[in-house]
């Protein structure tokens, strides 16, 4: 099941970056402290509002955004 439900953007929260269930944790900090090698139990731990459906929603989040078309000129 898709946890992208907890990916919100607000304009008058952060911006308007993607953050966690209208908290302001935005999706890019979860990325950047997974990517410098913290584990999910340190960053629960780091961030108690957090969930691990959060982490995973976080990382479902990139991995559609990494997705594009391919266009090819014929």
């Amino acid at each position: 099941m898709s946890e992208l439900r907890r990916i919100t953007v607000d304009p008058e929260l952060c911006g308007g970056r993607p953050t966690l269930r209208r908290m302001r944790i935005r999706v890019k900090d979860v990325l950047d402290l997974l990517a410098s090698g913290a584990s999910q139990e340190e960053i629960l731990a780091d961030y108690p509002l957090l969930e691990a459906g959060d982490i995973v929603a976080a990382l479902e989040f990139a991995a559609r955004q990494s997705d594009h078309p391919v266009l090819r000129v014929a």
